[in-house]
């Protein structure tokens, strides 16, 4: 059972507009539901405030976990993850079909780290993009 109050996890999920705020996938269709992730994770004392919870995916809120960092592929240094409070999506990625493009160093990091593009998502995606569904519209 969560300790989210229902009417907080309903903001989150009306502010992410149904969507993991990592990899973009609507949870419509899927038959796991979402978590909310605290983008500064309990652990180091991240609250469970509106303002720090971000809707994800089961599989981008297990490889987040607690982590806020992950190392850049190619330069191998440490770098923030992709903050979905602070930071918009298309500054560090981009779509090519059912690829996310990473663009920085924060997106090459997120992208390896939550393996944004592992088999089953681009199967999924090409899926979704059948019904319309992909790729979301970004702001």
């Amino acid at each position: 059972m969560s300790d989210i109050p229902f009417v907080l996890r309903e903001e989150v999920i009306l502010r992410a507009g149904n969507r993991c705020e990592y990899c973009r996938l609507s949870q419509i269709g899927q038959e796991a539901t979402f978590h909310m992730d605290h983008v500064m994770p309990r652990a180091d004392g991240g609250p469970t405030i509106f303002d720090n919870l971000a809707l994800s995916c089961v599989s981008c809120s297990l490889r987040k976990w607690a982590h806020q960092m992950a190392p850049d592929p190619d330069s191998g240094e440490e770098v923030p993850l992709f903050n979905p409070r602070r930071q918009v999506w298309t500054e560090h990625f981009r779509w090519d079909e059912e690829l996310v493009v990473a663009l920085t160093p924060t997106g090459r990091a997120t992208a390896a780290a939550l393996a944004l593009n592992r088999p089953v998502i681009l199967v999924i995606r090409q899926e979704e993009a059948t019904r319309g569904r992909h790729p979301p519209g970004e702001s």
